[in-house]
């Protein structure tokens, strides 16, 4: 599957609105087997910006694409220098309280698995478990000629040799993880090349105009065909690589809740779309169902 670099989608004036009730998502949730696909929305509150929403950023910035990274040099070395500077806040994001809340529901056995698009490893921190990364994880880094996978800390640590005083400011840091410099702050930012085979590093993740591996979706596939709802959080859905499995549950007869502020691609297909943000929505989902949320007793 092949991810479309579609990088923007104007809601049309008919979609059905959103209603700021969470109840629908605790009744769906109270009986189990609940599929969640997460996307960018829900990390927010962990001070990692969506693409997207207001203040998105899609608005300063446009995705590194695999076509880009892998023709070029200059393109790799930019890259690198801006996801170098950007890991160092990026690595040190926490779980909000909607991440504590999905591990809270997949403690008490009400999900049937967890898909998340997004590359930050937060759902995972907060405890969820098999977690599903659709789009890979900023935590590993790959070799395009070997395939030899290593750590990011190790990269990080090997870049920092390489390029010592390396501290420019940047304007922002965006959802893939890199921050927001100028060709003059890049300047001379030495890559470094796989230690195993010296061929060409890249993050372990799905760029855009990249192919998510096919037996990757396919188990998505499977988790949907074995679910009995999918719960959308913080997902724009402007993506096929997500919206794909919205319109396979929705063509299964299975309920389809969305959680996002903001109107989504899969809006037409869903039973309801709850316009709150995500931590609120879901801690108040939790204390409906009396589930604890980071240790403390629900009221």
């Amino acid at each position: 599957m092949r991810m479309r670099p579609t990088l923007s989608w104007t809601p049309p004036e008919d979609l059905p609105p959103g209603t700021t009730d969470p109840e629908p998502v605790a009744d769906a949730l109270s009986t189990g087997g609940v599929l969640v696909l997460s996307g960018a929305g829900i990390s927010t509150e962990s001070g990692i910006p969506d693409y997207r929403g207001e203040g998105g950023s899609l608005s300063r910035h446009t995705p590194m694409t695999y076509q880009d990274f892998t023709g070029s040099a200059q393109a790799r070395r930019r890259y690198w220098a801006r996801s170098h500077l950007g890991w160092r806040t990026f690595g040190r994001a926490r779980p909000n309280a909607g991440h504590r809340a999905v591990a809270a529901f997949g403690r008490h056995d009400l999900l049937s698995g967890v898909i998340t698009q997004n590359v930050d490893g937060l759902h995972q921190s907060a405890g969820s478990q098999d977690v599903v990364e659709l789009h890979g994880s900023l935590a590993r880094v790959v070799c395009l000629a070997c395939g030899v996978l290593s750590p990011r800390s190790e990269l990080a640590r090997r870049l920092e040799e390489a390029n010592p005083g390396f501290d420019p400011v940047a304007a922002g840091i965006n959802p893939d993880g890199d921050a927001d410099l100028t060709d003059v702050q890049v300047g001379d930012f030495q890559v470094v090349p796989c230690t195993s085979c010296g061929g060409i590093l890249k993050p372990d993740v799905v760029f855009f105009g990249e192919t998510v591996p096919p037996r990757r979706v396919e188990h998505c596939r499977e988790l949907v065909r074995e679910s009995a709802s999918l719960l959308v959080l913080g997902s724009s859905l402007t993506v096929m690589s997500g919206l794909r499995f919205v319109r396979q549950a929705a063509e299964a007869g299975k309920p389809v809740l969305i959680v996002n502020r903001e109107p989504t691609r899969g809006d037409r297909h869903a039973f309801t779309r709850v316009a709150l943000s995500l931590g609120a929505a879901l801690t108040t989902v939790a204390e409906r169902l009396g589930i604890a949320v980071d240790g403390q007793a629900a009221v």
